[in-house]
């Protein structure tokens, strides 16, 4: 949660505050955000003041090593992108005005606060004498008459001995408090008083509801009288002329007046409170911190106690266990964190915001329109958008902090040319691998100009080979081949062919299609079809699929959402789609060359979306032996290729551990029931699921969160459905690549 400490003692120091670096330490390490305002000076004994008609002036304190008076202040705050990680502000003003200024003025990047922390205050503030007056109580008072949840901490010491073993053993028992309470807060609590006694094994004593006792001065001034200082020679003039006029008669004889010109100093009777705890008895705050117990008095802020528990020992669920494998960046509770979303897709876009707000509480991040509105360079942070905006950079330098949308390498698996090869090389490795028999051998080669195609198939010898033994045989009788550029996507460029003459045709026809000029342009120029000649330069050839399964006497691919996480966990949505071609199919011998509409199920290529394009695998009229199969193939194919993308090209395929990725995996299934992996899709276009299915898209970035999200940022209960039996995010690879 969103913490703001302020206290009454000012900045760290052995002297004056010597607790409240440990208890802002202590809170960011159990997760929470933590700003800080506190006076710039000692500000004890103020209550709830403020200063009126003064201006209060920011000062910005950075703080240094814990228990030690390091800290330097600043007139200016640290500008947007400094590496340092942590700046405090103080004002010249009272507890209460800190409260005011950190609530309402500074801080709004982080989200709304939480909880109001006043102190720890160096000193007990147990029994109204001593509470009516505290400046520790006064900012948590003024917190709840602002309506927000505010606790007054005060530490209690018997000897100004300030070990820091006792300090931390009193902060990370302060943690544990402000966590149960915030959890569990009275009905008609404002804020709650703790006391908590600075003594060996803080955290195994008891802490104690209590009442506030009611106590009162006693007879006696909690003044003492000092010598008035000297002063210049026109004060001491004036001292000699009143001495002359005090035993003179004035004002026709009678006696007038004077008063004896006095200095008084603040020296508070603490025996009077020590007294009234004596005589009070058990039970109350006062009694509570002399048995060296904590005690936690519920008020309202009308200094009344509150209709809540004030009775008894407060029992607090234990400390975590933790061992010396949990002290690692990675293995730390939470911290609240930033989350940057532009997806720049408005199909998308809002999916990915509504996965956030259902998967994640509120309070657990931050929405941020840049990254220059990051806090600190360090500060827990999120981005999800395109490629080509992620900040790299930032994640790399920020590894345990930072998360981003995409690997930055990830060749493999995306280009064609490159997934033929990562499957080539791990065959050959491990013969008995699944993509030996689901994932067609390709052909790859470069073609700049369609008159050196006859050079370009000189290595591709079994793509040669294959069409030189198709040319003595029918149509019907030969292998066909389809043609796919290595680089291009959506669908584009694809072609069907089974003789050397047919494909010279291709190319030939490309080259027609594009604009006849050497300039600049021209190498971003796009053919008819909208295909980038760029792009057309590496190819690759494989085995037409024949015959396919067909439903309806149409054919149709299997779209298969794939999370890829650090390095590297693989999961499948078990949510698959169908998505189907537009016209019934007919052998590649039997259709026009340039019909592919039989054959392309690609819906980018596609008019519309018309009813029955897109459909759900499961809603498909499969026997139940056929689906289980279809889907446990798929599961098997998408384990093996990534893990054969990063073991086997790691050079292509470079995993982080700040790092998730969605892909698109395209399956064929063939006649006789096996599923081809087709190819591999980096930021696959979601657009295609359609409107009625967007359930499906909604499901995928909700697993993302879940799974992604939750638990690189510890969001404590999330991801813990995807994890049970009959989660949609099914874990098909773990492998271990050694990367932290």
């Amino acid at each position: 949660m969103h913490i703001l400490v302020v206290n009454d003692d000012g900045p760290p120091s052995n002297q004056s505050s010597p607790y409240v670096h440990s208890l802002v330490q202590n809170l960011q390490e159990a997760g929470h955000t933590v700003s800080v305002v506190l006076p710039h000076t000692q500000r004890s004994w103020i209550g709830k003041a403020h200063m009126i008609g003064q201006t209060v002036k920011p000062t910005y304190f950075r703080p240094g090593t814990l228990h030690n008076d390091d800290g330097t202040t600043h007139t200016r705050p640290l500008p947007p992108g400094s590496k340092e990680q942590e700046e405090w502000v103080l004002v010249d003003g009272t507890p209460a005005s800190c409260v005011q200024i950190g609530l309402y003025h500074y801080f709004h990047d982080r989200g709304p606060v939480d909880l109001v922390v006043s102190g720890p205050n160096y000193g007990r503030n147990s029994t109204a004498v001593f509470s009516l007056s505290s400046g520790t109580l006064g900012g948590a008072l003024e917190a709840a008459v602002c309506k927000r949840r505010a606790i007054a901490l005060s530490y209690a010491f018997f000897s100004k001995n300030h070990d820091p073993e006792i300090i931390a053993g009193a902060s990370k028992l302060s943690v544990r408090l402000i966590d149960y309470l915030y959890k569990n807060w009275g009905q008609e609590v404002d804020l709650y008083s703790v006391n908590v006694p600075l003594v060996d094994n803080v955290g195994e004593r008891k802490v104690m509801w209590t009442n506030m006792l009611q106590n009162y001065w006693g007879n006696g001034s909690c003044f003492q009288e000092v010598e008035a200082e000297e002063g210049d020679a026109d004060e001491e003039e004036q001292k000699i002329r009143e001495r002359e006029g005090q035993d003179g008669v004035a004002n026709g004889g009678e006696k007038v007046t004077r008063h004896k010109h006095k200095h008084f100093k603040w020296a508070p009777r603490f025996t009077d409170v020590y007294k009234s705890v004596e005589e009070a008895g058990p039970g109350n705050d006062g009694w509570a911190v002399k048995e060296k117990y904590t005690s936690v008095t519920p008020l309202k802020a009308n200094f009344m106690h509150a209709a809540a528990k004030t009775e008894g020992e407060l029992k607090l669920p234990p400390p975590p266990v933790t061992s010396l494998d949990s002290l690692s960046l990675l293995s730390k509770p939470a911290k609240h964190f930033y989350a940057l979303v532009n997806y720049e897709d408005t199909y998308v876009q809002p999916l990915i915001l509504a996965a956030l707000k259902s998967k994640l509480p509120a309070r657990s991040y931050t929405l941020i329109p840049s990254l220059s509105e990051l806090p600190s360079p360090d500060s827990p942070f999120l981005q999800i958008s395109s490629y080509e905006t992620l900040p790299f950079d930032h994640m790399l330098s920020h590894p345990s902090t930072t998360l981003g949308n995409a690997y930055i390498i990830r060749k493999a698996l995306i280009r064609k040319h490159y997934l033929s090869t990562t499957a080539h090389t791990w065959i050959t490795k491990h013969p008995s691998s699944i993509l030996a028999t689901n994932i067609k051998p390709a052909c790859d080669f470069e073609l700049d100009y369609a008159e050196f195609l006859d050079e370009s198939l000189v290595e591709a010898f079994e793509l040669r080979a294959g069409l030189e033994e198709n040319e003595s045989k029918e149509s019907s009788e030969r292998e066909w081949w389809i043609l796919k550029p290595g680089m291009s996507d959506r669908g584009q460029g694809i072609r069907l062919f089974s003789t050397e003459t047919e494909l010279q045709s291709i190319f030939e026809e490309w080259e027609t299609d594009a604009p006849d000029s050497d300039d600049e342009e021209t190498n971003e120029a796009q053919t008819g079809e909208g295909i980038i000649t760029s792009h057309l330069r590496h190819f690759i050839a494989q085995p037409y699929i024949h015959p396919p399964l067909l439903l309806n006497d149409r054919k149709f691919h299997i779209r298969t959402y794939v999370l890829a996480i650090g390095s590297l966990k693989v999961y499948v949505f078990s949510e698959m789609l169908a998505l189907f071609a537009t016209t019934p199919y007919v052998p590649p011998w039997s259709s026009p060359p340039s019909d592919l509409s039989p054959h392309l199920t690609n819906t980018c290529l596609q008019p519309s979306l018309s009813a029955g394009t897109v459909q759900l695998l499961s809603s498909l009229p499969l026997s139940p032996s056929l689906n289980d199969s279809i889907q446990k193939q798929i599961y098997e194919t998408t384990g093996e290729v990534f893990e054969a993308a990063a073991k086997g090209m790691m050079i292509h395929f470079q995993t982080l551990p700040n790092a998730f990725e969605v892909f698109g995996l395209d399956f064929l299934v063939d006649e006789r029931g096996r599923a081809w992996l087709l190819e591999c899709n980096a930021f696959p276009d979601f657009r295609q699921t359609g409107e009625e299915l967007r359930g499906v898209v909604r499901g995928v970035w909700e697993g993302v969160v879940g799974r992604a999200v939750g638990e690189f940022f510890r969001v404590e209960g999330v991801g813990e459905e995807e994890g049970k039996d009959g989660g949609k995010m099914v874990l098909v690879r773990d492998v271990d690549l050694g990367r932290r």
